[in-house]
């Protein structure tokens, strides 16, 4: 192919779409209320075959229930032309956990709830769950002894159902990494996404050792995004593009062609559980806007857009153990 300056992308109608799968999204939020159904279709029209729905509070867990109910209710469009294909497929998926963000919100009532929910109600997933010490505040002793107490508590039940796990590890890579080393919890056999991966080159290649995908946002498209970009290509150059996944993270971490206002969406501090309900309607992620994150991905590895979308589709089904099948 030829190598495309992501810094100099514009967001203009795409030439070639593509079959990917959104790995993660919180579209079940309030502040897709208003236009769900048209921006299913849109994201639909772009090539997004798969959804996820992913977890943070207990509160929320029948909100995305109900939300996947209706996605998959949709009538949408019969046909997407992809490749030359004529495609209808259209899913949305639900994973839940208990963010380590909002640690001081969950109880072990819940953690008892989400154990017989998942004994229930199946889920595609476990997440998002994981350590997180951005804010002093969460780096104080108590606080962090409940983030671990709960995420060990969650790699139980992953292991308990055979559940892959998606993990939001921030600013506690080492903490996490021991953690999971130490734990039941095989990635290897289980599947597995490092979300919105933000450590470094050497964090990056210990999660993908551990059999964890690397989750991509829309933060590579971001060519001052410099650290996050060593550590993808470094993890490719040591385990191929198998070792990533692609994902919006709606509404946060909007690609910069996709931006519309000197706001910077791509950083989120997740200081509420407002916050994404919330948040500048003119600079909201999309699910739509994952083929950026694909072509801005394909600059940077300098892979085809249409090897690299085929493979990530087929690392999606294996981090999170799914068969579904791809577009021909």
């Amino acid at each position: 192919m030829t190598p495309i300056d992501s810094s100099k992308m514009t967001k203009q109608p795409l030439p070639t779409i593509y079959p990917l799968i959104d790995t993660h999204t919180h579209f079940d939020a309030p502040i897709f209320e208003d236009d769900r159904e048209i921006l299913a279709q849109q994201a639909h029209k772009q090539g997004i075959h798969h959804l996820v729905l992913v977890g943070y509070l207990y509160q929320h867990f029948e909100r995305m229930y109900e939300t996947e109910r209706l996605l998959n209710k949709l009538s949408l469009p019969t046909t997407v032309n992809i490749d030359r294909q004529n495609v209808s497929h259209f899913s949305s998926h639900v994973a839940v956990g208990l963010h380590p963000f909002y640690i001081t919100q969950h109880t072990d009532n819940h953690l008892m709830a989400m154990a017989k929910r998942i004994a229930d109600q199946r889920p595609l997933a476990i997440g998002e769950i994981g350590l997180d010490t951005f804010t002093e505040a969460m780096k104080t002793p108590d606080i962090f002894a409940k983030q671990v107490r709960f995420f060990k508590a969650q790699l139980d039940m992953a292991v308990t159902h055979q559940l892959p796990v998606m993990l939001h590890i921030r600013k506690a890579h080492a903490e996490a990494l021991a953690i999971l080393k130490a734990h039941d919890y095989d990635a290897h056999k289980l599947g597995g996404i490092a979300h919105s991966f933000s450590g470094g080159t050497q964090e990056a290649k210990a999660f993908v050792k551990l059999g964890f995908k690397l989750g991509v946002t829309g933060q590579i498209t971001n060519p001052n995004a410099k650290k996050l970009r060593r550590a993808i290509q470094a993890a490719v150059d040591s385990y191929g593009v198998e070792c990533l996944v692609i994902e919006t993270d709606c509404p946060d971490m909007t690609p910069i062609m996709c931006q519309i206002s000197e706001h910077n969406s791509s950083v989120t501090t997740q200081s509420s559980d407002q916050e994404r309900g919330n948040a500048p309607v003119h600079n909201k992620n999309v699910p739509a806007n994952l083929p950026w994150v694909l072509l801005s991905l394909s600059e940077l590895l300098n892979v085809s857009p249409t090897s690299l979308a085929k493979q990530l589709w087929h690392n999606s089904c294996c981090a999170l153990q799914t068969k579904w099948v791809y577009p021909l």
